[in-house]
């Protein structure tokens, strides 16, 4: 999947991630050529205040109302821009406050996702992601690489997941073997070897989206603190059921979803904690069903993202999935800055134009560089 090209030295890079969950804003440095990981830097999370939130959502919302129909909500998705770029850069200052080495070659931004439509036989996928790539390039001051997904969608690609190119130089660096990784963000994304060593992945299910969306919708916060109202909870069996049906969870991969794919509303009616029990139920056997469909060689999955915070989730996964399950921290992995990393590492492949998805990991026909670089302008 990497095999070595032309020496480049390796330089350091930063990454952001702001995924769909709507947490914070996140960002690690990497010390990479794009192919190995040398070094692990800095990293830094600004979380998002309450206003932020608001304005991300709102333009979420203004986005799933348009649906590319029409002309597109503009002032929501500025607003949306403006609160990118300051957090942006405050991630930024946070991150080299105490960084005594070489400034980052590169930084890769992924942006906001707001809207995503999977391919289907007769029409091209579309992904959006907003992001106001000149504003940021004069906030950080550096060489920016964005728009990751859009050149994938166009050559009929999923246009995600694009982390698993990282995971896979990061089970190379750790010498797992047997071993996926399961990112728990919006929605939850698998990255492992089939038996003959290739690269699978894609999202098996929905993940804190729901659970967060329902409990927010109930005022007790933005996310089931430590899963106690999912432990409190019983699960719906039958609308779990009838949820699980749905032809996305027996289809073969590579496959994608959008956020809102799978909302709360498959608990509406239920109590606070029967709901956030089935939801969470929902994310651990989609787990389990995306494992049992990719047929790969594994036997441990290591958990990265938000979610693995969640110990009532954590546990069903386990339950489900019949395998052995590890946080990232116990096999020295950062799972809080791993998405954030994958984008440093991406930015690095976008440099050098190395593929950044794959066949077997998007569907596009063949491996594929992609992302844009934005230099600084002269002063």
């Amino acid at each position: 999947m990497n095999s070595k090209t032309e020496a480049f030295e390796p330089v350091w890079a930063v990454g952001f991630m702001t995924g769909t969950s709507v947490d914070a804003v996140d960002a690690a440095m990497l010390l990479t050529d794009g192919e190995e990981v040398f070094e692990f830097g800095p990293v830094a999370e600004i979380p998002y205040s309450d206003e932020d939130r608001e304005v991300i959502h709102a333009a979420v919302q203004a986005a799933r109302d348009w649906n590319w129909q029409g002309p597109a909500p503009q002032d929501a998705f500025d607003s949306a821009k403006a609160v990118a770029v300051q957090r942006h850069r405050d991630a930024l200052d946070g991150l080299l406050a105490d960084w005594s080495g070489p400034p980052p070659a590169i930084i890769g931004i992924h942006g906001q996702t707001v809207l995503h439509r999977r391919p289907t036989e007769n029409k091209i996928g579309a992904t959006l992601q907003i992001i106001d790539a000149a504003a940021m390039r004069a906030a950080l001051g550096l060489p920016i690489a964005y728009d990751f997904r859009t050149a994938d969608v166009e050559a009929g690609g999923e246009g995600a997941p694009l982390a698993p190119i990282y995971h896979h130089a990061l089970l190379n660096r750790t010498k797992l073997n047997r071993t996926a990784i399961l990112n728990l963000g919006g929605v939850a994304n698998i990255t492992a070897l089939d038996k003959d060593g290739g690269l699978i992945a894609f999202d098996c299910g929905p993940a804190n989206g729901p659970i967060d969306e329902w409990v927010t919708a109930h005022g007790r916060g933005s996310h089931d603190v430590g899963g106690r109202l999912a432990a409190a909870g019983q699960i719906d069996e039958d609308r779990l059921a009838a949820t699980l049906a749905h032809p996305y969870f027996a289809e073969p991969p590579p496959k994608s979803l959008d956020r809102y794919d799978f909302s709360a509303k498959l608990a509406d009616g239920l109590s606070i904690e029967d709901g956030a029990a089935t939801l969470t139920q929902l994310c651990a056997r989609s787990v389990a069903r995306g494992i049992e469909i990719m047929e790969a060689d594994m036997e441990r999955l290591i958990l990265c993202g938000g979610g693995r915070h969640n110990p009532t989730l954590v546990s069903a996964i386990g339950r489900c999935a019949k395998c052995d399950v590890q946080l990232a921290e116990e096999v020295g992995l950062r799972g809080d800055s791993l998405e954030a990393e994958a984008f440093a590492f991406l930015a690095v492949r976008t440099l050098r134009k190395l593929p950044i998805s794959f066949p077997s990991t998007t569907g596009v026909p063949q491996p594929l560089a992609g992302g844009r670089i934005l230099k600084p302008q002269p002063s």
